[in-house]
């Protein structure tokens, strides 16, 4: 294979330099994400264990906005458990995108050795 023009090159070398920089960045901002929603299902499981903890007739408020809503303890519990799934599969999700990522990653980094190693051929 013949070798490439020096401009090929170095337009192929910044946009896998960018790749990997796009990605980089991309990784910091889903475990962002991952980090707030694992506070997040921490906070619906501890809410649920207080609830569990609660005698049956006790009264339960829900904030909506700036008031207090009285609302029945198993409405409380299945909405928690409705959050608590919608959490799951947004994990799932980042989980998804973060190995896509670190691949990209990994992979433009290969490129990058394997170019500077072969010497633009």
């Amino acid at each position: 294979m013949s070798q490439m023009r020096p401009e090929e090159l170095q337009k192929l070398l910044i946009e896998i330099e960018q790749k990997a920089q796009f990605c980089q960045q991309q990784m910091v901002i889903v475990k962002t994400q991952m980090n707030s929603k694992n506070r997040e299902t921490r906070m619906l499981q501890l809410t649920a264990a207080e609830l569990d903890g609660l005698p049956s007739d006790a009264n339960v408020y829900e904030g909506v906005g700036k008031m207090f809503v009285a609302s029945p303890k198993t409405d409380v519990k299945v909405r928690l458990i409705k959050d608590q799934d919608a959490i799951k599969k947004d994990m799932e999700g980042l989980d998804k995108k973060m190995h896509y990522l670190e691949t990209t990653y990994k992979n433009s980094k290969d490129h990058l050795d394997a170019i500077f190693k072969n010497g633009g051929r």
